[in-house]
């Protein structure tokens, strides 16, 4: 799949959208979206949100990639070079913060995926008490908090190996699902009506609150962006990587749903919504398992495949995203010096005490929550308003590079679209979008999710505006 061409290494644009495919979807967001959107009606919506979503994102993505194709920072980076370091900076940090309900998400997803791993069921674990599930939770994002501390790296490995395992799970899952049924034809599956409307979305307030999930699930395209300038003829290539990505991710959405709406009934799926968004995954390849007379099998692997998945994952959010931040050029201007110490294996270890501080603060805050299930839809829901957030300043970073059209852009540069009225439109849509469905997200008929849900983005926002602040103090005191 690799051509040599100038005697440099030139990839076709199907290795870029296989390898684009592999970062973005996972099997989680069928289930998500099948589980808010009240089974097949979630497919309309899936076409919607790609087409009027995800394809310009990911090719404003490409342009930036392209133009500033030497630059390791990413996002921040394109911010820094078209906005300024200020602006950067904030970039950085809203790359950091949104990860702290991420972070405190992971330790409750490896913990309920030993639960499935080792029981078979979550019957047990669902029936403790909160506070205790919560004080377990903490107790796992502490010891993995040690682990980042010593700059262990194998975990890395693993978490590359559960991620290709969990991609191909997903695709098998779809590819064995359809072929149940002649594998199984007398087991038990549910007829689908093939009539529109069973396509169709109902436009209440559940749905409106509830897109967030979509435009979660579709985010990431920015992480690709070092290879634009690897494909073969970009200008040419890069869009069709980007089409193609679109169409598999879609036709990945639309037949894992139906795959779905075989084995469960939406309305059943909508009166027990907690269980099937904690447990949704376990349990669609556990009754596969049956369909094909293994038990649980299926699920077994996922399980263990998630665990490893979750905390490896839990390890490098904490490491990464940190690294990124107090690692920049803008850190030492804006941020206090003492988060940037390190210690003697290379962490940035005060920056891993405020990371204790904000993600063990919400794991602890939730002990107040009914049960397990009702504290992982709440962070299935919370990481939709919050984690997207990041996503505006890739839509910032391309306004304001086509502001600057004539300084940045080349006759070798890859552009979405030569007309800037049409870049321009794109670039304030997707911001747009982004922003009312992280607003409309945060909406919850519960007053504690509610107020968490608007708390959450506020806090953090305020941390990032104080640190420069206690920075520049610290500087009139020196000076």
């Amino acid at each position: 799949m690799i051509e040599t061409h100038d005697n440099s290494k030139k990839m076709l644009w199907t290795t870029l959208a296989t390898m684009a495919f592999s970062i973005v979807w996972s099997f989680g967001n069928v289930v998500n979206g099948f589980v808010y959107f009240d089974g097949t009606h979630v497919i309309f919506s899936w076409i919607m949100i790609f087409l009027l979503f995800f394809i310009p994102y990911a090719l404003m993505v490409g342009e930036l990639g392209s133009v500033f194709k030497d630059s390791e920072g990413g996002v921040a980076s394109w911010v820094n070079a078209t906005m300024g370091p200020k602006w950067a900076y904030y970039a950085g940090w809203t790359f950091w913060a949104v990860h702290i309900v991420y972070i405190s998400s992971k330790g409750t997803g490896g913990l309920r995926g030993m639960a499935w791993g080792i029981f078979g069921n979550t019957n047990w674990y669902d029936s403790v008490p909160t506070a205790w599930t919560q004080l377990a939770t903490l107790v796992v994002f502490l010891f993995f908090c040690w682990v980042a501390s010593r700059g262990v790296q194998v975990i890395k490995t693993l978490s590359t190996i559960a991620g290709t395992s969990m991609f191909v799970m997903s695709i098998l899952f779809i590819i064995m699902m359809f072929a149940a049924p002649l594998i199984n034809p007398h087991a038990s599956y549910f007829n689908i009506s093939w009539n529109w409307k069973n396509f169709m979305p109902t436009f209440n307030m559940k749905y409106f609150t509830s897109l967030s999930i979509l435009v979660f699930a579709v985010g990431g395209a920015e992480k690709i962006s070092p290879y634009v300038n690897k494909l073969k003829d970009p200008t040419k290539n890069f869009p069709k990587a980007m089409i193609g990505l679109a169409v598999m991710v879609m036709v990945s959405a639309i037949l894992g749903t139906i795959a779905m709406a075989m084995m469960f009934d939406p309305k059943v799926v909508s009166s027990n919504l907690n269980e099937y968004i904690s447990n949704g995954p376990y349990m669609a390849f556990n009754k596969l398992g049956q369909y094909y007379h293994v038990g649980g099998l299926f699920m077994y692997i996922y399980s263990w495949c998630n665990v490893i998945g979750q905390f490896s994952t839990l390890v490098i959010s904490i490491d990464a995203p940190l690294r990124m931040l107090l690692g920049s050029k803008e850190a030492k201007d804006f941020i206090p010096k003492k988060l940037l110490k390190l210690n003697k294996h290379g962490a940035y270890i005060n920056g891993i005490w405020l990371i204790v501080a904000l993600s063990g603060g919400l794991i602890l805050l939730q002990a107040v929550m009914p049960n397990a299930q009702a504290v992982m839809a709440q962070l299935v829901k919370l990481n939709s308003i919050v984690m997207p957030i990041r996503y505006f300043w890739v839509f910032a970073a391309y306004i304001a590079l086509r502001k600057q059209y004539k300084k940045f852009v080349t006759d070798n540069t890859y552009q979405m679209t030569t007309h800037q009225g049409l870049a321009f439109t794109a670039g304030i849509w997707c911001f747009a979008v982004t922003a009312a469905c992280c607003v409309m997200g945060m909406y919850s008929p519960d007053p504690f999710t509610l107020a968490l849900n608007v708390a959450t983005p506020i806090v953090l926002f305020l941390l990032g505006l104080i640190l420069p602040a206690i920075k520049h103090h610290q500087e009139a005191k020196m000076n």
